[in-house]
């Protein structure tokens, strides 16, 4: 699947599948919560969603979906020639029930002809306000 490069219009993106879960289309599955017209129902949907705003570059969503405490006074996307996102895969979803939960992924990307790399990274997440918010994450190798 041909993925948008970082900024381009996520519209056009509408019928193409989605980053994180290919077998839905954009517009179902992720277009809504970066448009605001639906928020991320749990923390998973919120992780899956950040992926996407990483593939498609989505700075200002990805700033706006972090928690208030942890979140950067500026977000630098990785705009490196040739880079691109291959898949997401959700290893666990853990809602405690306190209004904070934990999701584990693996992450696969590629830079130009190089062998892909997977990042694994155990993410923690907080309601504020109503909505699940990112609040950091240890990633390892």
């Amino acid at each position: 699947m041909k993925r948008l490069k970082p900024g381009a219009d996520v519209g056009a993106a509408s019928s193409q599948a989605c980053p994180c879960r290919p077998s839905a289309t954009y517009a179902a599955c992720c277009q809504p919560i970066h448009d605001g017209r639906a928020p991320a129902a749990t923390a998973e949907v919120l992780m899956r969603s950040r992926y996407s705003a990483y593939v498609f570059g989505l700075r200002d969503y990805l700033l706006h979906s972090w928690h208030p405490e942890t979140r950067p006074a500026e977000l630098d996307l990785d705009d490196t020639p040739g880079l691109r996102w291959l898949g997401l895969d959700v290893k666990r979803h853990v809602d405690n029930g306190d209004g904070t939960a934990i999701v584990e992924l693996v992450a696969r990307y590629k830079v130009h002809g190089r062998p892909a790399v997977r990042m694994h990274e155990v993410s923690r997440f907080e309601r504020v306000d109503g909505r699940w918010v990112y609040v950091d994450g240890e990633v390892s190798a």
